[in-house]
């Protein structure tokens, strides 16, 4: 079973539930500031945190005195628009005394679908946890509509397990864990301590109903556990209205572990190499020396690149006398490759006359 102190890089999800109480509507300021003082702990140890926050909606609904009912849509993103702001400087203050950086991440399910953008939200995250500060993810629902909506924050927080890579993620509920019936309508349900595999039989467990201001039940935390433990990622359903959630966790509080016997570094290489190549990047012998020891693929390494391809499609990766090292997710397009390529990564604005990645292909983003 994993144990949350060897996490390497943790997302933690919070309900709206947990944020604002669901009878009078208030904020709970006690209860984030020592979720804050949590989140600080975990990190001094060397582990990455990213928090995947709800709370927007129901802090703007409280704010423009809008009712308890569900909302239209214009309303719910006016409700969003409004309470997204309370909600990242109520994280800011909370964190700010522990020495942390918050980072405000919206997003939408367009973004993980689409390549590109998966890319680019990778990238970002990936700067932002280099540079120490606490990502707070939330889904962008002042644009979202339901075409592009994940529409709960439990699949949403898997999904953002899988893009940053982490190795364990921890959804703060109102129940203590998975049980084979709805414990409050069943005294003979019992709890899951670990969950190996999730079965059909596991998956007939679970209920539909969310709770207060929440919007999943039982069967989103399934789906998240499902895309998480694909990816390598261990996930835990655990209570999280007491003060420090996470060290309560550490202690032995009631939970119910999702197991995964891949490491999300490898199943994410696994995934790379499955894809079918849209064209091919060839590489002298010092980029392809440095790609065997480790390294991201730079465009001065780079002596060639034929095909069509986009920005997040694979390539396949050739030395220079045609061998196959494998293949990436590029950067940039097989047009924009073509014009960087041997060129240093300061002259890619010059040459390109925008911006663009230092590298063409992150070794993250490389299966060899």
């Amino acid at each position: 079973m994993a144990r949350l102190s060897d996490a390497r890089r943790l997302v933690v999800k919070i309900g709206s539930a947990l944020l604002v109480d669901k009878h009078s509507g208030a904020f709970r300021g006690d209860w984030l500031r020592a979720m804050a003082a949590d989140v600080a702990r975990v990190r001094a140890r060397g582990t990455d945190v990213i928090l995947v926050s709800s709370g927007s909606i129901a802090l703007g609904r409280g704010i423009l005195g809008l009712p308890r009912t569900t909302l239209p849509l214009e309303q719910s993103q006016a409700a969003a628009a409004v309470g997204q702001i309370r909600l990242a400087r109520e994280w800011e203050e909370a964190l700010a005394p522990h020495g942390i950086t918050t980072a405000q991440v919206l997003v939408t399910l367009e973004d993980s679908a689409d390549r590109r953008r998966y890319l680019n939200q990778r990238a970002t995250m990936e700067t932002l946890l280099g540079f120490h500060a606490v990502p707070i993810v939330n889904e962008n629902d002042t644009i979202a509509t339901d075409e592009i909506r994940y529409g709960d924050n439990d699949r949403l927080a898997a999904q953002v397990a899988v893009t940053a890579g982490a190795d364990q993620l921890v959804l703060l509920s109102d129940v203590d864990g998975f049980y084979s019936a709805n414990p409050s309508e069943d005294p003979a349900a019992h709890r899951y301590d670990v969950i190996h595999e999730i079965t059909p039989q596991i998956e007939a467990m679970a209920g539909d109903a969310g709770s207060g201001l929440s919007k999943g039940g039982m069967k989103t935390k399934l789906l998240a556990a499902k895309t998480a433990t694909a990816a390598g990622c261990a996930m835990a359903i655990t209570e999280g209205s007491v003060m420090q959630p996470l060290l309560a966790l550490e202690e032995g509080a009631n939970a119910t572990w999702f197991t995964s016997r891949l490491d999300p570094h490898a199943a994410r290489k696994r995934w790379i190499a499955a894809m079918k190549p849209c064209g091919t990047v060839t590489l002298d012998d010092g980029a392809s020396k440095a790609l065997a020891q480790g390294s991201s693929l730079l465009p001065v390494g780079v002596t060639s690149a034929t095909g069509d391809f986009g920005r997040g499609d694979p390539v396949l990766l050739r030395d220079a006398r045609g061998a196959s090292l494998g293949q990436g997710l590029t950067r940039y397009t097989a047009e924009e490759a073509r014009q960087i390529a041997g060129h240093q990564s300061s002259q890619i604005e010059a040459i390109l006359g925008y911006p663009g990645r230092a590298v063409l292909i992150h070794r993250d983003d490389m299966a060899l």
